[in-house]
């Protein structure tokens, strides 16, 4: 019996000494100060201004863990658990949801490629790469009110390895609904897209299609339930990095309103990246969009950079200006579609239709 147990207890140490895990804490908080004029008033009729503590304008704050576990074969189980909160108040970026992010478990193999059970940021969210900006509060996210950065549910993604300057990415979220769709017995429609890439010294080129569902398995809002089509190029050119996108929105059966709920919407930004030293760069950048329906066009003008102190830590800023035509009420924020005002929770910070917003915020983003 003690032999039994002895050789019971030197196959078990042989699995753990060749299952060689690790996992990581990992994590980013971001802070600032904030100015913003244009906004409107709680009425609605009018604009006013405001100064506020911000946390994310440069980067969400979040903070997570993952890990991997070498199973050998060159094979890896990998785990990845993230949710955002606010430096602020100290709450969770969404209610209840510690891990709204990401929570994902898989297995990965450097010649076949990564799979991914769980949830993920959304496929959209690969506009990141090309927006000068990095999807900051204010860039291209403020022109298509939040769809570049959701998260996605029911997740199953797979990510190739690179060949000859290829990759490339899919996701498919299930509704869980008895509809493949949806039928709003769940609270997610169907979603899923493929993005792929080609990358080399001078140059990237992306282009991506998705599509989002809502829980009634309609495409019916470019902002929230839509197909999107993308097309993005980074180029390098030393100091210097110059970006270019074209990115649509299409639905089906939706009819446009008076504060813009278009069919269709377009959008195209350009900007530049001048990493002036090592640890600093200057960034500038333009972003437009039109939307059908009479939903208007907008167009915000800004200018930022960022000067690293430490490998971790960054001091950032960033100004802008968002012009909207007569019938377009575009916010620098993402704001939801509608009428800007309201009181508490319900506050909208669109601005009256037509109006103008500029801003200027100041930070500081620690990374762990």
């Amino acid at each position: 019996m003690k032999k039994a147990l002895l050789a019971a207890a030197l196959m078990s140490a042989g699995v753990i000494a060749h299952a060689q895990s690790s996992v990581t804490l990992y994590g980013r908080l971001d802070a600032g100060i904030e100015y913003m004029s244009g906004l409107s008033n709680a009425a609605g009729t009018g604009t006013a201004s405001r100064w506020r503590l911000e946390s994310g304008d440069w980067g969400t704050s979040l903070w997570g863990l993952k890990g991997a576990e070498d199973i050998g074969g060159g094979n890896k189980v990998l785990f990845q658990l993230e949710g955002s909160f606010s430096t602020a108040t100290g709450s969770l970026g969404s209610a209840g949801s510690i891990w709204n992010r990401w929570a994902t478990v898989g297995m990965s193999n450097d010649q076949f490629g990564t799979l991914l059970l769980g949830r993920e940021l959304f496929i959209s969210n690969g506009v990141w790469d090309f927006d000068p900006f990095g999807q900051s509060n204010w860039s291209s996210a403020s022109l298509v009110r939040g769809r570049n950065w959701p998260q996605s549910s029911n997740n199953v993604s797979y990510q190739s390895p690179k060949i000859a300057g290829f990759d490339v990415y899919g996701q498919y979220a299930l509704s869980n609904a008895t509809s493949w769709n949806g039928n709003g017995t769940t609270s997610q429609g169907r979603e899923d897209g493929l993005q792929l890439t080609y990358t080399n010294s001078l140059f990237q080129v992306r282009g991506l299609y998705d599509e989002i569902r809502n829980a009634n398995g309609q495409l019916n809002n470019p902002f929230t339930a839509s197909r999107e089509y993308f097309a993005g190029v980074n180029v390098f050119l030393g100091q210097f990095k110059i970006q270019g996108v074209y990115q649509a929105s299409r639905t089906s059966g939706m009819t446009g309103t008076a504060y813009g709920t278009p069919t269709t919407t377009n959008q195209e930004w350009g900007g530049v990246t001048w990493q002036a030293t090592p640890a600093a760069a200057l960034i500038g950048a333009v972003y437009h969009v039109n939307a059908n329906n009479g939903g208007g066009n907008a167009n915000i003008f800004t200018i930022g950079g960022s000067y690293n102190l430490s490998k971790r830590t960054l001091l950032d800023i960033q100004i802008a200006h968002m012009t909207n035509s007569k019938t377009a009420n575009f916010g620098l924020d993402a704001n939801a579609e509608g009428a800007g005002g309201g009181t508490g929770s319900s506050y909208n910070e669109n601005p009256p239709l037509g109006h103008s917003q500029s801003g200027v915020y100041a930070g500081i983003q620690h990374s762990f």
